[in-house]
């Protein structure tokens, strides 16, 4: 018999996961449903979303919901550092009503105004909306971005309140001979997460008047944590060698384990996917990976894909904050207790929050890979697995950096 069949939500056991995705979809739908949605209502929106699909011309769509503290309901690092768990977040997600529209990357409109000043502002802004019917009852997951909850076709909106924006958005957004790059490192390097630089850059406010178009919220994301992790890579590269050093912690069932080599700057992931857990139907881990070498990749990480960016993003902020340099192999685990996808952010928090705890120091290679060994056996029961890792053949054989210089 089918496990799920058997199950029905009661025993989610049987299938090796904590928590049963069927009955948390069929939860955060029936709570929407609760709020009796109408076509028009009056709320706040803490960001835009920019789709991809059909691609150049687009769903635009404005998230909105009427309920206060609205600015927590697209708040990844608050969500992080407050410990939500999945069903908290989905809870707040599935909330927003995604007010959407169509729209060519290179046109202007009305709604995409409002869109771009929701995307600029520093609070939630109160809107009036009006859609075309009342909103479809779903929630859209991905594994890119958070979820986001049931839609309908924008009809007419009205922003009823003046936008807070920052004196530092407002400059490049206004410096139309500013490019897109040079404003992500600027706002970064002035304290601006990286959910607000993707909200910028995929709504179109960013970048040389000409070039300026929307990017889906998909490729604004990865794009984001690219350019912030080619600074700190050139700004790292400048240190000194760290220590032989083992991290490992974890968020939302992404456990980490991050191991730094006391050598130039180098980087491999692995996602590695346990029995039922996420993705992975199998009885079987299944992994993947990337890696790069000293000199950068030439392709997109397509095996990983975000993860690697976003993974290597959080890395790098420790590296320049410790001023050393490394090579680097991070271990993603991901368990059963990631029943449902939540998007990039959890691979950028979940880094930070392993190497937010207090590193195992090591005398030299060999103990600290028997130390990874072990634990990947205790906590995960997979063996001699590091053979498998480019990263670590390439430190056996190749020439150091080093050795040219």
């Amino acid at each position: 018999m089918n496990k799920c069949i058997k199950c029905k939500g009661k025993n989610p056991e049987l299938c090796g996961r904590t928590f049963c995705p069927i009955v948390a979809k069929s939860q955060a739908i029936m709570k929407i449903k609760k709020n009796h949605l109408k076509d028009d209502f009056a709320g706040s929106s803490p960001t835009p979303f920019v789709g991809r699909f059909g691609y150049p011309n687009i769903n635009v769509g404005i998230l909105s919901v009427d309920k206060p503290d609205s600015w927590q309901y697209d708040a990844p690092r608050h969500w992080s550092q407050s410990d939500l768990n999945i069903k908290q977040i989905v809870d707040l997600r599935s909330a927003l009503v995604n007010s959407r529209f169509k729209i060519n990357v290179k046109k202007q409109s009305k709604f995409l105004e409002i869109s771009q000043e929701v995307g600029m502002a520093s609070k939630p802004v109160q809107l009036e909306v009006k859609l075309d019917k009342k909103p479809s009852f779903r929630l859209n997951t991905d594994p890119f971005m958070a979820p986001t909850g049931p839609n309908a076709k924008l009809k007419k909106a009205q922003i009823t309140s003046n936008p807070k924006v920052h004196t530092k958005v407002d400059k490049v957004v206004s410096d139309t001979d500013f490019k897109a790059t040079g404003a992500v490192k600027y706002l970064y390097k002035n304290d601006f997460d990286e959910n607000m630089l993707t909200r910028l850059l995929s709504i179109g406010n960013l970048g040389v008047k000409k070039n300026r178009r929307l990017v889906p919220t998909r490729w604004s994301i990865t794009a984001v944590d690219d350019i912030l992790g080619k600074d700190l890579i050139k700004q790292v590269k400048d240190y000194s060698c760290y220590d032989y050093a083992a991290y490992f912690g974890g968020y939302l069932g992404n456990y980490y384990l991050i191991l730094f080599f006391p050598d130039v700057w180098s980087y491999e992931l692995f996602e590695m996917y346990q029995p039922k857990a996420s993705w992975n139907i199998s009885e079987n881990m299944e992994y993947s990976t990337d890696y790069e070498p000293y000199f950068g990749r030439k392709s997109y990480a397509s095996n990983t894909v975000g993860g690697y960016y976003a993974a290597r993003l959080g890395i790098l902020e420790k590296l320049s904050n410790l001023k050393k340099q490394a090579s680097v192999l991070a271990l993603r685990f991901i368990t059963g207790e990631y029943y449902l996808p939540l998007g990039v952010w959890v691979v950028r928090q979940a880094t930070r929050k392993a190497l937010q705890n207090k590193p195992y120091i090591f005398e030299s290679r060999r103990l600290m890979l028997s130390y990874a060994e072990a634990v990947m056996k205790k906590k995960f029961g997979i063996r001699n697995f590091l053979k498998n890792s480019r990263l670590l053949k390439e430190m056996k054989t190749q020439k150091k950096v080093i050795d040219f210089i």
